[in-house]
């Protein structure tokens, strides 16, 4: 067992260097200041209700975020699952680049190119995103070992990862329909005549078939949530904006995925693997045709990186090579450390308003509702959830103790009723939202006698059925996406307003009107 470990760390001590630094990047490029993003709430939210689906995303991330829990809830722990995903998206790149031939040359290569990238935004966030990507990459590490051994087992493994990875993002399905037109494309298609490829699609299928009979059961509100993404999102996109984003998001690592479109069309060796590069291709134009958010897109670059820094290995010569390696690296890390301070959430919300016109000139201001605003959108979305929090539990504690159990706290956002659900955990009581999974989990009281209202003025129809509406606090936060955000306390209802209220709430269940 010693001789085994030896000779695991003396093949892979490079990979596990390279994994130490990534591990590092992701927990020292966060400045103090910027709090949980709202995404991240939801999906810590969602442990506490776990089910076969959600309306925001598939029930895999809830299943992390119950370990998360166990393991104390802390931001460590939230912080750390994406950065394992982004760490492990890097070493299947490295056994990718192994198993057509990489030596270490090209697999030191592909991982910095991956270590240095904008893949260490994407793994800051607690988001589907990180793990979307770590599956399309084991997906194509997987068919290569099938393709190279025609060994039944790498299907069988191909299907559990398919399974997990739908349970993760739905976004997969846009990887299956490039690697079919890939593979029908090429004489690889011969894997569809292969009767375990299909007993393979059925295994899929059947570890799916809980996720695929809630969708059923719930009318597919899979399809609402894409209609109305892309109304509220896509509809501000362009597909040219998506095209230059893929262009920017590995710029560092330009000449490895460009030499990978080069080899294989016309590298001989690589023929086998065709049908990835006609998938990259294919992949890229359907997410531009969908004027989709830039990053969906992500998954499909570490395995072209791998198969570009193998070819450009192969075409170096020996001497050229020790010259290629470290300015291809230094050219990457050179465009890592330019981008350092807009890319990521370095500077403090101040400083990034002094220096705004950097920020600008990348589009990093734009945000998904088409215009420019102080800070990039996420590092807005993680500011003034704890200050939220704790002025939402100052005014919780002012309910007298004998009518909290008659008393529901109700926020106009899924990030907001998170929020406090996180920070306000076991101090007071759920927070929930018309938004999203947020409705499907209100509590049926007999009788709401009072509610702590979190987001903005009511109105008069709502503020005449209490007693007493009183504004208790504000988000003060002015980089904050919330600020100004009011909390307020109604109390009193009148006799009527229970049942208006889940009328109200059956309402928007039946119509889906909760995105």
């Amino acid at each position: 067992m010693d001789f085994k470990f030896k000779r695991f760390i003396n093949r892979y001590w490079v990979l596990l260097l390279l994994i130490g630094i990534k591990l590092i990047l992701q927990y020292i490029l966060v400045n103090p200041v910027y709090e949980l993003h709202r995404d991240e709430f939801l999906y810590l939210n969602q442990t506490d209700h776990l089910a076969f689906g959600y309306i925001s995303v598939p029930p895999f991330t809830a299943f992390i975020s119950k370990i998360i829990y166990f393991l104390g809830g802390s931001m460590f722990w939230i912080r750390f699952f994406p950065a394992l995903f982004g760490a492990l998206t890097i070493a299947f790149t490295w056994l990718i680049a192994e198993s057509v031939g990489g030596n270490l040359f090209s697999k030191i290569l592909a991982s910095c190119a991956l270590v240095f990238s904008n893949l260490v935004r994407i793994n800051i966030l607690y988001q589907p995103n990180s793990f979307d990507i770590l599956t399309w990459t084991i997906i194509f590490y997987l068919l290569v070992k099938f393709l190279q051994s025609e060994k039944t087992k790498w299907l069988w493994f191909l299907s559990v990862v398919i399974a997990i990875g739908f349970y993760n993002k739905y976004n997969l399905l846009f990887l299956l329909a490039g690697l079919v037109i890939g593979l029908l494309l090429t004489y690889q298609r011969k894997i569809f005549t292969n009767p375990n490829f299909w007993k393979a699609l059925i295994i899929s299928l059947i570890l799916l078939s809980p996720n695929i009979i809630w969708q059923i059961v719930n009318h597919f509100p899979v399809f609402q949530h894409m209609k109305v993404l892309k109304h509220n999102q896509l509809d501000n996109n362009s597909s040219t904006g998506f095209l230059i984003s893929q262009v920017l998001f590995f710029f560092g690592s330009l000449p490895l995925t460009a030499g990978a479109i080069v080899a294989f069309f016309f590298f001989k060796p690589f023929r086998a693997y065709r049908f990835i590069g006609i998938c990259f291709v294919a992949v890229i134009a359907l997410f531009a045709y969908m004027k989709a958010k830039d990053y969906y897109a992500i998954g499909i670059y570490p395995v072209v990186i791998a198969f570009g820094s193998v070819y450009i290995d192969s075409i170096l010569s020996k001497k050229w090579r020790l010259i290629a390696l470290p300015l291809l690296i230094a050219f990457n890390l050179g465009i890592f450390l330019i981008t350092l301070k807009v890319v990521y959430p370095i500077y403090a919300p101040a400083e990034i308003r002094q220096n705004s016109k950097a920020f600008e000139k990348l589009g990093l201001l734009r945000w998904e509702d088409g215009k420019n605003h102080n800070l990039p959108q996420d590092f807005a979305d993680m500011l003034g959830w704890h200050e939220m929090a704790d002025k939402s539990l100052a005014a919780y504690n002012m309910i007298p103790s004998n009518e909290r159990e008659n008393t529901l706290v109700i926020c106009f956002n899924y990030g907001q009723a998170g929020a406090l659900n996180y920070f306000n955990r076991t101090k007071m009581p759920e927070a929930y939202s018309y938004n999203t999974d947020y409705i499907y989990w209100l509590p049926r009281l007999k009788k709401i006698q009072n509610i702590l209202l979190v987001g903005k003025n009511p109105g008069q129809r709502i503020t005449g059925q209490f007693k007493e509406c009183k504004l208790m606090g504000v988000v003060e936060n002015s980089y904050a996406r919330e600020s100004g955000t009011e909390i307020y306390l109604l109390t009193g209802a009148n006799e009527a307003f229970t049942d208006l209220f889940y009328q109200n709430v059956d309402s928007k269940k039946k119509k889906l009107d909760i995105f």
